[in-house]
C-alpha cells in the first residue's frame, strides 16, 4: 500500500558507476505464494497443494522460483535505476527453494554502463535469511537520462480468500472424543447424503439414515456413495420420516438430529410435536459464518425458525445462540442487537425489544454474554463506523453474534454474506433436548458436514447419551 503523497525517483544514467547497489526485503507469506498462482496461472501443486508439498522432496510448500525474479524486476523498475528504466533482458540461476516466512534479500550491483547505449548491466543476487544464495544472475537494462520524482500510484487492494479455507481449519481444530449417533432425515438428494456420510468420516456422528429406502439406495448408487454398514430405516415419505426420527431422539436412540432434503417445517414441526424433546426454552436457529473480511466467527441468529419473535422469543435465541458460542469457546461472547437504527425509538419495534434485552440482561436474565442495542449492521461489526457516529460499546465493533429483529431481515443478511461477501456457513437448531443439524437445501456437502459439528459440539456440552446406545445397536437393518 502506498502513503499519500509518496514519491518515487530514479537514478539517471549519469549517476551510475560500477560498484553502485540498491537492495530491497520481502518476507514470503501463503499470501503471496496464492497471488502469484493467480496472476500467473502456475498452479504447480508443489506451490498451492500443501498435502502434495509436504509429500515431495521439498518436505513443504515453496514459493515459485520466477517470485524472486519479481522481486528483482520490483527493485530494478521502481528505486534502481527505478522510473524509466527499459528492462533488455534477465539471466537467472536458481539455487535453493525460497520456503513459507523466509526472509529474501535481493540485492543489485552495477557491473558497468555503456555511455553510448546508455545500457547498463546487473549482478543479482537473492539471498534467504541465513545467507544463503537463493536465485543469482545478470540484468540487462537501458537506464533513463531524464530525472523523475512521480507519484507512487495507489492500486487496487488485493484481497485472498478461500470461502472455504476457514472452515475446514475450524473443523480440523476440533478434539473429536466419539462419534455420535445422529438421524439424518429424508436425505433423498446427493448433497444431504454425502454431507451425512463425510460427516460420518469425520468422526463427528455415527449416520442413522431415515426415509423412503429405495430413494436413498439409488441416490447412492448415482452418486457412487456407499451405504455398507449404515443403519437405515425405510419410511414412506418425508413427514413419516421426521416423525421416525424425532421419536428415536426423544427415546435417547440418537444424540442429534440432522436435516436431510426435506421442508425446514416439516422437520421442526415434527420436534414440536413430541412433548419429550421440548425443554421450555424457544427452538432457534443459529448460522456460524466466516465472512472473508471479519477477523472471527460471526453467528447469525434467528435467520430460519421465528418468523417474528416476541421479546420473549428474543430473550430465548439470545440465550440460545450465547450456549452455542460458549460451545465455540468464546467465554464471554459480545452480543449486537440489531435494528435499522442505533437509537431507541417508539417507531421501531426492534429498538424497543433491544433495549428490554440490554436490561435483562443487566438484571441477570441473560448471562454470559455482554449486550448491547439497538445497533446497525455497520456499527456491529465496524470499529470505524461506530467511532464516526460516536458510539460508545463493548460490543460495536467486534460483535460475536448478531441477534437480527426477525426472520425476513435475518435472512437476507444470511443470503447477502454467503453469495455476495463470500462466506462460508453452517447452522444449527437449538431450544430442544437434542441439537439439530440444519442447512438451507441448496447447501453443499462441507456446509453439511460443519453443521454436523456444530450439533456434536452441543450434543457433547449436553452430555446427550446417546453415542452407541443399546437401541441403536438392535435398531432392524432394512
Amino acid at each position: 500500500m502506498s502513503t499519500p503523497g509518496e514519491l518515487i525517483t530514479n537514478r539517471v544514467f549519469d549517476e551510475l558507476q560500477p560498484g553502485l547497489r540498491a537492495s530491497l526485503r520481502r518476507v514470503i507469506r501463503m499470501e503471496d505464494i496464492q497471488a502469484f498462482a493467480l496472476v500467473s496461472g502456475d498452479v504447480n501443486p508443489a506451490h498451492v497443494d500443501t498435502a502434495y508439498a509436504d509429500a515431495s522432496r521439498f518436505r513443504g510448500v515453496i514459493a515459485h522460483g520466477m517470485f524472486a525474479g519479481a522481486l528483482i524486476s520490483s527493485l530494478l523498475g521502481t528505486e534502481f535505476p527505478g522510473p524509466g528504466t527499459i528492462y533488455i533482458g534477465q539471466s537467472l540461476h536458481f539455487h535453493r527453494p525460497v520456503r513459507l516466512g523466509d526472509a529474501l534479500d535481493v540485492e543489485v550491483v552495477v557491473m558497468d554502463c555503456d555511455a553510448e547505449t546508455h545500457n547498463v548491466r546487473l549482478d543479482c543476487t537473492v539471498k534467504n535469511q541465513h545467507g544463503e544464495l537463493v536465485v543469482s544472475g545478470e540484468a540487462l537494462v537501458r537506464a533513463p537520462t531524464s530525472k523523475l520524482a512521480l507519484p507512487r500510484v495507489s492500486l487496487p487492494e488485493l484481497h485472498l480468500f478461500d470461502p472455504q479455507a476457514r472452515l475446514l481449519h475450524w473443523l480440523a481444530s476440533l478434539q473429536l472424543r466419539q462419534a455420535l449417533r445422529c438421524a439424518v432425515v429424508h436425505p433423498c438428494d446427493e448433497e444431504s447424503l454425502k454431507g451425512a456420510l463425510d460427516a460420518g468420516k469425520h468422526g463427528l456422528i455415527v449416520p442413522v439414515l431415515v426415509g423412503p429406502a429405495g430413494r436413498i439406495r439409488a441416490t447412492a448408487a448415482q452418486a457412487g456413495l456407499s451405504l455398507e454398514g449404515l443403519e437405515l430405516h425405510d419410511c414412506a415419505h418425508s413427514h413419516a420420516a421426521a416423525e421416525v426420527a424425532t421419536a428415536m431422539a426423544a427415546a435417547g436412540d440418537v444424540a442429534m438430529l440432522m436435516k436431510g432434503s426435506l421442508h425446514t417445517d416439516e422437520l421442526i414441526s415434527a420436534v414440536l410435536a413430541e412433548p419429550r424433546l421440548r425443554t421450555g426454552r424457544r427452538l432457534s436457529h443459529v448460522f456460524r459464518f466466516e465472512v472473508p473480511s471479519y477477523a472471527k466467527p460471526l453467528l447469525v441468529t434467528d435467520a430460519a425458525i421465528n418468523i417474528r419473535p416476541s421479546l420473549e422469543d428474543k430473550a430465548d435465541i439470545a440465550r440460545n445462540a450465547i450456549e452455542l458460542a460458549h460451545a465455540l469457546g468464546v467465554a464471554q461472547p459480545r452480543v449486537a442487537l440489531l435494528a435499522a437504527v442505533e437509537t431507541v425509538t417508539p417507531r421501531l419495534s426492534s429498538t424497543l425489544d433491544a433495549a428490554a434485552l440490554c436490561k435483562m440482561a443487566d438484571r441477570g436474565q441473560i448471562r454470559g454474554a455482554v449486550l448491547d442495542g439497538p445497533l446497525a449492521f455497520d456499527n456491529a461489526i465496524s470499529s470505524e463506523a461506530a467511532e464516526i457516529k460516536g458510539i460508545q460499546s463493548k460490543v460495536a465493533g467486534q460483535a460475536d453474534i448478531l441477534l437480527v429483529p426477525d426472520l425476513e431481515s435475518g435472512n437476507m443478511l444470511a443470503k447477502q454474506l454467503e453469495y455476495l461477501a463470500g462466506a462460508s456457513s453452517c447452522g444449527v437448531v437449538l431450544g430442544a433436548k437434542v441439537p439439530i443439524a440444519l442447512t438451507s437445501r441448496a447447501d453443499k456437502a462441507l456446509s453439511r458436514v460443519a453443521s454436523a459439528a456444530l450439533a456434536w459440539l452441543m450434543a457433547e456440552a449436553g452430555s446427550q447419551p446417546a453415542a452407541g446406545s443399546e437401541a441403536g445397536r438392535q435398531a432392524q437393518h432394512r
